[in-house]
């Protein structure tokens, strides 16, 4: 039996009730064929063990039907093409060895389709059944390819088979609708299950994670606890909910979890580590992830990359390049898209426009990385802060796609502070606009501001009228606030929280001191409307990180950091206000906004005012 596609050879007669046609008890070549396909770790060893099985066995001995199933199950590992043909010479294959295929063509990237295909040619052959090792492998053809319309009837194919209260195939069915993104059908999927398994809930929340579902994933984690203790990958999923959200107490106790209760090799585990890197990084607590990091038995390049993002989001330029510098120099790792764009944004934070200029150079010369949309979006955001706004719009103007709405959000961001013409600000904002239809309130806040600056207080009306006549309304600032492990979320002007009298009188005490050391308004960023600064100071004062703030000082131990997470960028006037408090009442306080960490402390920010 040759292997040569044309002309295609008939079928080898192997059917699944072989004929007994005993052997010499002194010789079986199965056995010895069989033992040398448990060694073979080479398509050739294999293809000579093949040819060995031809010359040496029978097509009608018992045993050559199971031999011919694990030939095609090691092929399927060597070589998939050479698996396929070995497939299509064996008549009536058995479920398992249909399975063998699937299974190794939906585990190989470029043949998912085939997957596909293998499972509709087994159906209409009809000879055997899909059995519950059959539907795992095709619906995660159907997960990659994000083919819900053959996900949807594999489903239903597994309920008419009778695996509707199959594990497995459910823990599939999950996977497949929450990698498609429909995370109510694969919640459902979940819920009727008679039966779970620690995969059951490690896949759904990994699906919550995946669509940035934070706090549905910490509800099924709590949920999950009355039944499994989470093993590495819950405890992964966690973590980056945990980072995702700001949640710094939980995602400590994930580390204590880790320490005490689970296997060292786990608790030294690459992945898991990179995590907890994330999320103290992302939870204001660089100086854990850094610990963290220096401990790693071993790191990967991935693990830098959240090292030095880390430092860059806590505007520790310095120590990021350091970091970088080390990563090529002394460790030898190659830096990829991802590491620059974290390097770049160290740079953008601290206006290390030099800096910025020549990394972008080195990406793109000495590493042959091509930029993408990120990196030009650093690069000209660096500049048009630090006012060079002429080289940004050249640098725009050059790029190789079309710049997307936060890079012209960034350039009217840039302008409004810089003071350039209104004219260059307007068609800023029409850029803006017609990048992104669905744009929300940045930009219309934005050009109100320069409209402000300008005193051109008829046009700020107009804007506001655009907004109305369109729907459109200024997002709300919100601030969230972990205390005692519980989240506390603030909006601007806030009066829902039950201790709303306590946090307001906490105000009027921070008024008075900040008062008493010189604080001045900064009205430059109140509502843009020509009204009295004592109205503008008022709205000021109810800002969502200030109300979280005073929460913070009426909750909190005294010597515990105040940590803060913000939707929008801190205004002016808030970040000298925060400065002030840290020093004043002797507090610790790390804000994260839309784009940075600020760390106050003893009347100063990390940021050096530079946001």
């Amino acid at each position: 039996m040759a292997l040569a596609t044309a002309p295609r050879p008939p079928p080898l007669l192997l059917p699944s009730k072989a004929i007994n046609i005993p052997n010499p008890p002194s010789f079986d070549p199965h056995s010895r064929i069989l033992n040398s396909l448990k060694q073979c770790t080479h398509i050739s060893q294999l293809k000579q063990i093949h040819a060995l099985t031809l010359r040496s066995t029978s097509p009608y001995h018992p045993k050559t039907f199971f031999l011919y199933s694990q030939l095609l199950h090691f092929s399927s590992f060597l070589d998939l093409n050479y698996a396929l043909q070995l497939f299509n010479q064996i008549q009536n294959p058995n479920s398992f060895m249909w399975n063998t295929l699937i299974r190794a063509c939906a585990n190989d990237v470029n043949n998912k389709e085939q997957a596909m295909r293998l499972y509709f040619e087994m159906l209409e052959q009809a000879l055997v059944s899909p059995d519950k090792h059959t539907f795992p492998f095709v619906l995660k053809g159907c997960a990659y390819l994000f083919d819900v319309s053959e996900g949807i009837q594999v489903h239903a194919h597994a309920l008419k088979h009778g695996f509707g209260s199959d594990v497995y195939v459910n823990n599939s069915l999950i996977h497949f609708y929450a990698s498609c993104g429909f995370l109510d059908l694969a919640e459902k999927v979940f819920v009727k299950m008679p039966e779970r398994s620690l995969v059951s809930w490690n896949v759904l929340l990994e699906g919550f994670v995946q669509f940035g579902k934070f706090n549905s994933a910490l509800n099924l984690f709590r949920e999950m606890r009355n039944t499994f203790d989470p093993d590495g990958y819950t405890l992964q999923s966690i973590l980056t909910a945990c980072a995702g959200l700001g949640a710094f107490s939980l995602g400590a106790w994930v580390h204590a979890y880790l320490l005490k209760k689970c296997d060292f090799n786990l608790s030294i585990d690459v992945f898991i580590n990179n995590s907890l890197v994330d999320m103290y990084c992302k939870c204001g607590s660089l100086e854990l992830a850094h610990q963290v990091f220096k401990r790693m038995p071993k790191r990967d390049l991935t693990s830098w990359n959240h090292m030095i993002r880390g430092f860059a989001m806590h505007g520790r330029a310095e120590a990021a390049i350091r970091c970088f510098d080390k990563m090529i120099r002394t460790e030898r790792f190659r830096p990829n898209s991802i590491t620059f764009t974290g390097v770049l944004s160290a740079c953008n934070h601290k206006g290390m426009v030099s800096e910025g200029r020549l990394y972008f150079d080195m990406m793109v010369i000495d590493y042959k990385i091509k930029p993408a949309l990120e990196h030009y979006g650093c690069l000209v955001d660096l500049l048009a802060r630090a006012g060079f706004i002429d080289e940004a719009l050249g640098l725009v103007s050059t790029m190789p796609m079309r710049p997307d709405a936060v890079i012209w959000r960034s350039l009217l961001d840039a302008c409004s502070k810089k003071n350039t013409s209104v004219e260059l600000s307007e068609e800023l904002a029409r850029q803006v606009v017609e990048s992104d239809r669905d744009i929300g309130s940045g930009v219309y806040v934005l050009l109100s501001r320069v409209y402000a600056s300008a005193s051109r207080w008829d046009d700020v009306g107009l804007v506001r009228k655009l907004m109305t006549d369109k729907g459109i309304k200024k997002e709300p600032g919100c601030s969230s606030i972990e205390i005692n492990g519980v989240a506390h979320e603030l909006f601007a002007g806030d009066t829902s929280h039950p201790q709303t009298k306590e946090i307001y009188q906490m105000l009027k005490v921070i008024d008075e001191k900040v008062e008493s050391v010189g604080y001045s308004p900064d009205y430059s960023q109140a509502p843009m409307i020509d009204e009295l600064n004592e109205t503008k100071q008022h709205s000021l004062k109810l800002h969502s990180e200030r109300l979280a703030i005073a929460l913070g000082l009426l909750k909190l131990q005294p010597g515990m950091p105040i940590r803060i997470f913000k939707n929008l960028r801190v205004c002016n006037d808030c970040h000298e206000v925060t400065k002030l408090i840290s020093r004043v009442f002797n507090v610790e306080i790390i804000v994260r906004d839309r784009a940075r960490f600020h760390h106050f402390k003893d009347g100063f920010c990390s940021c050096s005012d530079y946001w």
